[in-house]
């Protein structure tokens, strides 16, 4: 019987012996638009939150699928750090710029794999790629990156990892560059209380960052700002009812106006990453609440009233539109579902 409450079908699907394929049509992978690594730090990310759940035959698939995304991640990246990001189905790079988004979401995983797995020759693998990765977090120029950054310097301070980095002052001044974005642009005259002119996509991830940081270090500054932007967030991602509502990618979201369709899962993941974490850090039922309710959007409480994940395949759409739901089920969109059916997990456990 499967110890898992999620099925790995479709994640398993979607990986070959090179990494988890970037699109699907329908539940088909489409080997022509080849990997992303984000992809493979998501997909590495998804299989570490369900390994202690795991057991028996469940268990050493989830290690298999680990090894695979560990080594694709290890494979792109350059001797100076920075992971290759778009890969073609051949394995050959495609021409690219660096990404900060990229980086620090390989950094996020390797600090995850490096504090979750027991195994030490696996860890040797992230524990490589975190050494060569971090000095290059200080050199980030966009928030999204920082705050992947800021959560796993945080992480590894937390759980007293041995690493040849000053964690703590990683910590504290990438969470003054946050606060800096955050001062910059709120506007609370207006009723504005973001870190950028704009809510744009993977928007959660940015008070997550900063709770994180406020679990190492303690600094009462990082909770009231991520908490008055994550309140601010989640007052822009649901409906009158309640019903949450992402901002849509069509358009996204200034203070004059808000895109309402091309819902992404990958955002409402990215609040239920978010409010998980500040109900495990305050226990405010408020936050818990908001949690069951993105993980509601997936199965069903949505615009459309219908199901975004598939629960058999163990897959979602990849978005939903005014017309209705994007069928094509690809590597993002099915391991933000994995990722918030982890999250529900464990909330379910602590309220």
């Amino acid at each position: 019987m499967p110890s898992l409450p999620v099925s790995l079908k479709h994640i398993r699907r979607m990986t070959d012996d090179t990494g988890i394929a970037e699109h699907a049509l329908g539940i088909i992978p489409r080997r022509k638009e080849g990997y992303s690594t984000d992809d493979q730090a998501r997909a590495l990310w998804a299989c570490l939150a369900w390994l202690d759940v795991a057991e028996g035959d469940e268990k050493e698939e989830l290690h298999r699928l680990i090894d695979t995304y560990l080594s694709f991640m290890l494979w792109v990246q350059r001797e100076d750090g920075h992971f290759h990001n778009n890969i073609a189905f051949d394995r050959t790079p495609e021409d690219e710029t660096p990404s900060d988004d990229c980086l620090g979401r390989c950094i996020w995983a390797s600090a995850l794999t490096l504090t979750t797995l027991q195994d030490e020759d696996r860890k040797l693998a992230a524990k490589q790629m975190l050494e060569k990765a971090l000095p290059l977090a200080e050199e980030m120029a966009f928030p999204r990156g920082r705050a992947y950054a800021l959560a796993a310097v945080s992480l590894l301070l937390r759980s007293g990892c041995p690493f040849d980095f000053d964690l703590r002052e990683a910590a504290e001044r990438w969470a003054d560059r946050l606060i800096g974005s955050y001062r910059t642009h709120a506007r609370p005259e207006t009723g504005w209380h973001w870190y950028e002119p704009a809510l744009t996509y993977s928007n959660g991830v940015l008070p997550w960052g900063l709770l994180s940081a406020y679990e190492a270090t303690g600094r009462p500054e990082l909770l009231d700002v991520a908490e008055q932007s994550l309140r601010f967030l989640i007052r822009l991602s649901a409906d009158e009812e309640g019903r949450i509502r992402p901002v849509g990618n069509r358009g996204w979201c200034t203070p004059g106006h808000r895109a309402m369709w091309d819902q992404q899962p990958i955002d409402v993941m990215k609040l239920m990453l978010a409010v998980s974490k500040a109900y495990e850090i305050t226990r405010d039922k408020d936050y818990a609440d908001v949690a069951k309710r993105c993980r509601n959007w997936f199965h069903g409480d949505n615009d459309a009233g219908m199901p975004i994940a598939d629960v058999k395949e163990g897959a979602a759409c990849d978005g939903l539109e005014e017309n209705g739901l994007n069928r094509n089920k690809g590597a993002e969109a099915t391991i933000a579902y994995l990722l918030t059916e982890s999250l529900y997990h464990s909330l379910v456990g602590t309220t």
